[in-house]
């Protein structure tokens, strides 16, 4: 029988949050492995920043909303095996706008914050990012945090357009990728946080 008395947590929360991302990258491809290796790869690193576990756990949850804008992308273009021309690359960028379109309205903090991270999780430390060019901490710390953890997890996956980087060879470039695409701050955690994130990739299943 339903308890209407029953308190809604973050749980729960994380549960819907999980399905709806799962579901508007469905015509992607399968992604409930990424989902869940982007939500424990953020923890681990918002650990090792030192951030406390609430607002850890707040972040990675929010992290799992990072691409729902590519709900609103065509099916062609999320198919695409080829290269895209330059109007499909802009086509291909709006993700992160209509991702925090879809959210800022929002008054849950997993989806408000969701809405930060979908529009941020592309710019880049230096500013080489997009959709607004933001650089330094101008970029929200959270989606800096994503920056880190979804790139690492598109360079050690097999995709419909590529093979994936080995291991060393994608820890060696995020290092070298302090400064530029990432917060060095967040590399240093990337980096003593590597053993756990790599028992995390170990254990997850494509």
């Amino acid at each position: 029988m339903f308890n209407s008395q029953r308190k809604f947590s973050l749980q729960d929360s994380a549960e819907y949050v999980f399905l709806t991302a799962y579901i508007a990258e469905l015509r992607e491809w399968d992604n409930r492995s990424h989902l869940r290796r982007i939500r424990d790869y953020t923890f681990t690193i918002c650990t090792a920043l030192n951030i406390p576990r609430s607002e850890a756990e707040l972040i990675s949850h929010s992290c799992l909303l990072h691409d729902i804008g590519k709900s609103a992308t065509p099916e062609e273009l999320l198919t695409r095996k080829g290269q895209y021309e330059e109007q499909e690359w802009k086509i291909m960028e709006r993700h992160t706008l209509d991702g925090e379109e879809m959210l800022r309205e929002a008054t849950s903090p997993v989806l408000r914050m969701g809405a930060a991270i979908a529009a941020t999780h592309h710019e880049r430390w230096d500013g080489s990012g997009y959709p607004h060019g933001l650089s330094g901490e101008a970029i929200p710390l959270n989606g800096r945090i994503c920056a880190i953890a979804d790139v690492f997890d598109a360079l050690t996956t097999v995709r419909s357009y590529k093979q994936p980087l080995d291991i060393d060879n994608a820890f060696d470039l995020i290092q070298r990728s302090s400064g530029s695409m990432f917060d060095p701050q967040i590399v240093e955690a990337f980096v003593a946080s590597f053993p756990d994130l790599l028992r995390i990739k170990n254990s997850s299943a494509d």
